[in-house]
């Protein structure tokens, strides 16, 4: 009932910069917190970035001072401008949000996610 859609991966050299975009559609009464997480191969998800429906923002120590995380409220989207990036930095990111979702008269709130996009950082 609520998608989200990524898009801005790819393949980067080292030092490069992308810039990562997600936006919700369907049946969403609000949304609090959106963000990235990512997951490398063989590793765990883990968080990236998370701005909530206040602005407050919050970073995993690794990407501090090189990703910036937004967000514009009234198109339901969220974007992460990825700078100086690290081969350590590869992995598949994914958009997520934490969504009051509008279901006939009911409404809950629920956690979604995207499908992801590949970001590679290679020489």
């Amino acid at each position: 009932q609520v998608q989200l859609v990524e898009s801005g991966g790819g393949l980067v050299q080292p030092g490069g910069s992308l810039r990562l975009s997600c936006a919700a559609s369907g049946n969403i009464f609000t949304i609090y917190a959106m963000g990235w997480y990512r997951q490398a191969p063989g590793k765990e998800r883990e968080v990236v970035a998370i701005i909530t429906s206040a602005g407050r923002n919050n970073y995993a120590d690794s990407v501090k001072g090189r990703f910036t995380i937004s967000r514009d409220s009234a198109k339901n989207t969220v974007a992460l401008q990825m700078n100086s990036l690290k081969p350590e930095d590869t992995a598949v990111y994914y958009c997520y949000a934490d969504v009051e979702i509008l279901a006939d008269i009911v409404r809950y709130r629920a956690g979604q996610w995207g499908q992801g996009t590949q970001v590679t950082v290679s020489s």
